[in-house]
Parts: C-alpha cells; sequence; structure tokens
C-alpha cells in the first residue's frame, strides 16, 4: 500500500486510468470533502498526463462560484449539496476543464452535521460526461478521517462504474 492510498484506491485509480487511455477520454475532478484524494488517487499512476485533465477542491460556495463559474443564484437558500447542485457543478467544472468526465464530490466528513440537519458521513457523488448521474450516500461513521477515505472510494468507483456503463466510441 502507499503512503496515502489503500489498496482498493489504488486497484480503481489504475482500471480508471487504462479505461481513460484505451478510451482516449479525460477527466476533472470537483471535489469538496475528500479534500483532494480523488485527485491525488487519480495523479498516483504514471502517465497520468494523458487523461488528468485537472480539478479542484471546491469546498466552500465560494470557490464553487468563483472557480467552477456555477452562477451564484444556484446556491439561493443553500441547505446542503443536493444531486442536483452538485451536477451543474460536476458539469460546470468538466465543461471549464474540456473533460470528457467529471467526478464531484460533496458532503459532510463529520464529525458534526450540516447546516441543513443532515448527518456526518453522507455525500453527494455526481459523474458528468456521456453518462450523468448524482446520489447521496451515506457511510453511518462521524470519524473524519474515515469518511474522507471512504468518500474518495466511492467517488473512485462510482466514476469507474459511469465509464463502464459509457458506449464505447465508434
Amino acid at each position: 500500500m502507499s503512503s496515502f492510498l489503500t489498496d482498493e484506491q489504488e486497484a480503481l485509480a489504475s482500471e480508471i486510468a487504462t479505461l481513460l487511455t484505451e478510451r482516449g477520454e479525460t477527466v476533472a475532478v470537483s471535489e469538496g470533502t475528500s479534500g483532494g484524494l480523488v485527485s491525488a488517487a487519480l495523479l498516483w499512476v504514471a502517465g497520468a498526463s494523458k487523461y488528468y485533465h485537472g480539478g479542484g477542491v471546491l469546498y466552500t460556495l465560494p470557490s464553487r462560484i468563483a472557480l467552477a463559474g456555477v452562477p451564484a443564484s444556484s446556491y439561493e437558500n443553500y441547505r446542503g449539496t443536493t444531486p442536483e447542485l452538485l451536477a451543474e457543478l460536476t458539469e460546470a467544472v468538466r465543461t471549464r476543464l474540456d473533460a470528457t468526465w467529471c467526478i464531484g464530490e460533496s458532503g459532510l466528513a463529520g464529525p458534526t452535521g450540516g447546516r441543513s440537519g443532515a448527518p456526518p458521513g453522507r455525500t453527494t457523488v455526481a459523474v458528468a460526461g456521456p453518462v450523468v448521474r448524482a446520489e447521496v450516500v451515506e457511510t453511518g461513521t462521524t470519524d473524519r478521517a474515515e469518511n474522507m477515505t471512504r468518500f474518495t472510494t466511492i467517488a473512485l468507483t462510482y466514476l469507474r462504474d459511469a465509464i463502464l456503463d459509457a458506449p464505447a466510441k465508434a
């Protein structure tokens, strides 16, 4: 195991790298509570410059507006990240970085919940690209480090599954 990735994350990152390279596709990342770990996993694979277009830790609303270009009006009455909000953010980053795919993650790592009353251990994941989907996932734990690690694995799995579900280029 590397110093910062689990064996499962290494395997997922390697599989994603192979899939993207074989398909001639690229990826961008918009992450929040995983704190850069999704990007780190994808960059861990040698040759990442072939498929990794960039990413950011868009942890706050101002960063989402300034860096991703999501309109401030999208966050009026904001009470936590929803699948719809994260789908919009993920598509904005994908478009801004001219990538085939973008994986997004935003949630509550813990140990406390959010202002909306959502519990710690809840994240929203979204993918934009040839396959578009978003959903909420809960880990059931309040441990911040464990949630950050699990959110990273969830996001990588979500991206890998979307790539596998996408039709191959003709």
